[in-house]
């Protein structure tokens, strides 16, 4: 694996798509350029910067949203656009540089160093990198150049949308130091309360703390991260990213009632969608993990450990069933308003019949089978996930599928 080593000049870039799931509307819809669009209607996935001229934000409910900007068009979010987009994106970040880390499926930062003598300098590696994107998948994508990874995208914030931004050693602080205080990593709404209530309203004020009073003030980690930051003190080096570890998914269910077949529904479609990716990434697991959080927002977490791994939604389904069964005689029903399941303890492993224990109807027992359900999953892997649908989930929304990086 790749690690860069921290250099002395500006040669990490950190380069953000522009309002991502926005501007692929935009782009595939031509009748959409140039207006506040809404990506979801019952909470913004995504505004366009027309929208967000009205001060509608990711995340917001729809209602609140549509006041702000009464006149935005909502389009329902189309996920497959958004991975087809995030990758053809990603293909340019790998041509651009050998050393790539991927923070998401709509960002990530390059290392340059070393490229200057057979592609430019870090300016002219930018600069081509938003032309090709913008040539090649049609997204406007802004970049920061900076020394540290900190720095690098703290500039693409200040360049957006659509630009390129470009922080040279010996300007660093001058850069910095004026930036509000928001601009730190880490600094939430309410840790920036308590900063501003101690008269720092800038990175700059941030800065003229100590060490020591920062951490009285924040607690020893916060203070140390925030003043080291707010020196551009940052270390980190571009690192490719490492296979994920686990894969899961998770689903609000809101405050409503519901009953045993809408928690069984929405369990099976997030095991359906975790599976479908570990046999996309030719991953394996052995562990199922099951997290339920309710409307007082306390957790429960319950797993079990098979004793061969597998990516058959049939052998998850099943044990993901009776974790469900032994946490739900604890919790009220109708208080559940989240549910997550995740498979860890991944491998890469070629396909095969394997030996596998799954629960028994009663959830009481394993015992051990030959994989039961290949049929399935087979079907849908060759015709895509409409072609066949399990019975419970007849009928019912599977929510939203938000798109990732690779597994």
């Amino acid at each position: 694996m790749f690690v860069s080593v921290p250099s002395t000049q500006a040669t990490i870039l950190h380069a953000d798509l522009d309002a991502f799931f926005a501007s692929v509307e935009q782009r595939d819809d031509p009748a959409l350029r140039g207006r506040p669009v809404l990506v979801g209607g019952g909470v913004v996935l995504a505004a366009s910067y027309e929208a967000r001229a009205y001060g509608v934000r990711g995340a917001m409910g729809g209602a609140q949203a549509r006041r702000l900007c009464p006149h935005a068009v909502v389009v329902p979010p189309r996920m497959s656009a958004y991975a087809e987009a995030s990758k053809a994106v990603f293909d340019v970040f790998e041509r651009t540089s050998p050393h790539v880390e991927g923070l998401s499926i709509d960002e990530a930062f390059l290392e340059v160093s070393g490229l200057r003598g057979i592609a430019g300098s870090p300016t002219d590696i930018a600069a081509r990198l938003r032309h090709e994107v913008r040539e090649r998948v049609g997204l406007p994508i802004t970049v920061g150049v900076a020394r540290t990874k900190f720095l690098a995208k703290v500039a693409s914030g200040v360049a957006k949308p659509d630009g390129l931004l470009v922080v040279e050693p010996d300007g660093e602080l001058s850069f910095l130091h004026p930036l509000p205080v928001g601009k730190l990593w880490g600094v939430g709404p309410v840790t920036e309360a308590r900063l501003r209530d101690r008269g720092m309203h800038t990175v700059g004020d941030v800065a003229r703390y100590s060490e020591a009073t920062l951490t009285a003030l924040l607690g020893p980690a916060a203070g140390r991260h925030l003043h080291r930051l707010a020196h551009n003190q940052d270390p980190r080096p571009v690192r490719r990213r490492k296979r994920r570890g686990s894969i899961g998914a998770q689903r609000a269910l809101g405050r409503a009632p519901k009953t045993p077949d809408d928690i069984d529904a929405a369990l099976t479609g997030l095991v359906e969608r975790v599976c479908r990716r570990m046999r996309r990434a030719d991953r394996l697991g052995r562990t199922v993990v099951l997290r339920l959080r309710f409307d007082d927002y306390t957790r429960a977490t319950r797993s079990h450990t098979l004793a061969a791994p597998t990516a058959r939604t049939s052998l998850v389904l099943a044990t993901a069933r009776h974790l469900l069964r032994t946490a739900m005689p604890h919790v009220d029903r109708d208080g559940l308003t989240l549910i997550g399941v995740a498979v860890a303890n991944l491998r890469d492993e070629a396909s095969a019949q394997l030996e596998l224990p799954f629960w028994t109807g009663d959830g009481a027992h394993p015992r051990t089978a030959v994989d039961v359900d290949p049929v399935l999953d087979d079907v849908r892997e060759r015709f895509g996930t409409d072609a066949i649908t399990r019975g419970t989930l007849l009928g019912r929304s599977p929510g939203v599928a938000m798109p990732t990086l690779p597994d």
